[in-house]
């Protein structure tokens, strides 16, 4: 299963935001990563520039690669509507991002691995696979064995109240994916038209 394992700290200080969920270097050091950062101006970006940067900061947000990234980004385009809101739903729509959303997890890389290592089931069933879209209605929980393993369920955070379109129950430990999420809702800093200009070219 592909996904990124570089440097987290330096992706985030490269966008100018907490897109990894740890954002404490992006007070202390504003300069570019890198050996030679403080002596490097940053360059003002060009059209193109522009466009693969909200795409590779779209792609690093939610935890995908580029092959995966474009096929999401092709069913986007099949559905009817706004193409650029159509992806953020089926971005946030993921299983492995709804596990986040529920306060399963602290951060996605955490809800990723929870789904990986089978602990997270979509209506009863156990489901591995992070890229499962959830549709309105489903049911995610964990197994009965998880549920009863206090270092996991010692990190539930609870989901936040501006989400929703998830709802959680905190006394069964089960969450519901309720409908898919309007762009205004969502609170991730992507330029998704941006996205969709570069892959329209």
């Amino acid at each position: 299963m592909a996904r990124y394992t570089g440097p987290k700290t330096k992706i985030s200080r490269r966008f100018g935001e907490p897109i990894t969920g740890n954002g404490k270097w992006l007070t202390k050091n504003s300069n570019p990563p890198g050996m030679h950062g403080a002596n490097r101006k940053r360059k003002t970006l060009g059209e193109y520039a522009l466009q693969l940067s909200e795409k590779q900061k779209a792609k690093y947000t939610y935890g995908l690669l580029e092959k995966q990234f474009r096929k999401t980004f092709d069913e986007a385009s099949r559905r009817k509507g706004v193409t650029g809101e159509n992806l953020i739903k089926l971005l946030e729509a993921r299983l492995d991002n709804t596990v986040y959303r529920l306060g399963i997890s602290i951060s996605r890389q955490g809800a990723r691995q929870l789904v990986s290592h089978k602990h997270i089931t979509v209506n009863g069933e156990i489901v591995n696979i992070p890229s499962y879209s959830c549709k309105p209605g489903d049911v995610i929980g964990l197994k009965n064995k998880t549920a009863a393993n206090t270092a996991i369920t010692g990190n539930l955070r609870g989901k936040n109240p501006k989400f929703n379109w998830v709802e959680w129950n905190e006394a069964e430990l089960k969450g519901t994916f309720i409908t898919y999420p309007e762009r205004e809702s969502v609170p991730e800093n992507i330029k998704e038209q941006l996205i969709v200009e570069l892959y329209s070219k």
